[in-house]
């Protein structure tokens, strides 16, 4: 009798797994990430051209605008973003397409052999695995994203990028990266290198002066937002400008005016990528067809729309610190006046009351919950206090599905009471990992 098949490998066993490496999620180094990738046979110095890019807000959005731009252009892009929403094999894409589970399993288990059991935070050995897959299919370019601040990223191992740039810095992560601005810049530009040119979008004074001063060490030209580049709405388009074109271009997919910045940045890019033609067309095209989710996404089918009184939006948006919640109240703003709800869920590394602060004018009120599943998050009594000490009117709810059923019942109440009563608007918000469950829970 023929022996069994061996059981086939399970992607989500083998990532838990792997969360059991370190004591530590998060333990900011090189150290280790080196020693793997030496024993894997340094895939990371194999890679395509890479482009790199650090910032408090706006990386991914940025990232996304640049490879569907390029991929406009006919280039074959990698790229690496965190976290991902709803399965881990959004993390890594393959000259334009999601890596499949079957060789995501098989890198992972390579990966996880070498490793021989040695400390190694989670974000560590699956970005090796990232490194693996990028260094052995063919594409033009790796787009690569920071997970956590920059000088010690696992991401910060490329000697050698084609291109850095940096989005907007603001406080956010303060227990990895210090709590000033200039803290946090200095961390961030350490992903400068010797030589080479360096994107920079909007930035405080704090940090600016921090970011010359790096690449005054690095010898790094610097590409600056506002002096060497600017971007602006211009119509139902935007306009942007350096100092050879001016372009006249269609406004982002992506709403909302911080998009704006972001699509400028993600242009600036494009012009300055050494070997890469990207035509004005190509550029137009990404604006078009640029892809994001969860960055002010409407959920108009499922079960979570559902429970919402007809005529109600539903919408979705991963924002999570004080700089993303003044973008988020500036993107509501663009939309139609209606009344507006708030259900939040946030991490309790975050700075729950300076992101909420700028949303609370526009809401009249707010359901708090805790992320399901998620050992960081706050508890939904927590976040409520938070709420209430920017002067919303808050109350903690058991789950998305009750907040969006509490809200539905005040909604129909008001609606009885009212001559002319408004539709209304819901959004979900204050964190990706929350916005991960959301779109699995409304699937």
């Amino acid at each position: 009798m023929a022996p069994a098949a061996p059981a086939p490998a399970d992607l989500d066993a083998i990532l838990q797994r792997l969360t059991a490496l370190h004591p530590k999620a998060i333990d900011l180094s090189l150290d280790r990430i080196r020693v793997l990738l030496s024993k894997l046979g340094d895939p990371h110095l194999r890679l395509p051209p890479v482009f790199h890019v650090a910032g408090s807000k706006g990386k991914g959005s940025t990232t996304a605008f640049l490879r569907a731009m390029l991929e406009a252009a006919d280039y074959r892009v990698h790229a690496y973003t965190s976290p991902h929403l709803v399965r881990f094999n959004e993390r890594i894409r393959l000259a334009g397409k999601l890596i499949d589970d079957a060789k995501l399993i098989a890198l992972l288990e390579r990966c996880e052999s070498v490793n021989a059991g040695a400390p190694i935070t989670f974000f560590e050995i699956t970005t090796a695995a990232a490194y693996l897959a990028f260094a052995e299919v063919p594409a033009d370019i790796v787009l690569l994203e920071t997970g956590l601040g920059g000088i010690a990223d696992t991401t910060n191992v490329i000697p050698q990028p084609v291109l850095t740039a940096l989005t907007p810095i603001g406080i956010d992560h303060v227990a990895f990266l210090g709590d000033t601005i200039t803290k946090i810049a200095a961390n961030k530009a350490g992903i400068l290198k010797d030589g080479v040119p360096c994107v920079v979008g909007p930035q405080p004074d704090e940090a600016i002066a921090v970011i010359e001063a790096r690449a005054a060490e690095t010898k790094s030209a610097l590409f600056r937002y506002g002096r060497d580049w600017t971007v602006r709405e211009s119509g139902d388009g935007i306009r942007w400008r350096d100092s050879q074109i001016e372009l006249l271009l269609p406004r982002p997919a992506l709403l909302g005016a911080h998009q704006v910045i972001n699509a400028g940045v993600a242009i600036a890019c494009a012009r300055q990528l050494s070997g890469f033609t990207v035509p004005p067309e190509a550029i137009a095209d990404g604006l078009r067809q640029v892809d994001w989710p969860a960055r002010m996404q409407q959920l108009s089918k499922g079960p979570l729309p559902d429970l919402l009184p007809p005529g109600t939006e539903l919408w979705l948006d991963g924002a999570h610190n004080a700089m993303a919640g003044e973008a988020l109240a500036e993107a509501l703003r663009l939309l139609p006046p209606r009344p507006t709800w708030l259900v939040a869920g946030m991490l309790n590394t975050k700075d729950a009351a300076g992101f909420l602060r700028p949303l609370a004018p526009q809401m009249e009120g707010a359901r708090c919950i805790a992320i399901p599943g998620e050992a960081n998050s706050l508890s939904a009594e927590d976040l409520t206090e938070a709420a209430r000490s920017v002067g919303l009117t808050a109350e903690p709810a058991a789950s998305a599905a009750a907040a969006m059923r509490q809200i539905a019942q005040t909604i129909r109440a008001d609606a009885a009471s009212a001559p002319a009563p408004k539709s209304g608007r819901v959004i979900i918000t204050g964190s990706l990992y929350l916005a991960g469950r959301i779109l699995s829970e409304n699937a």
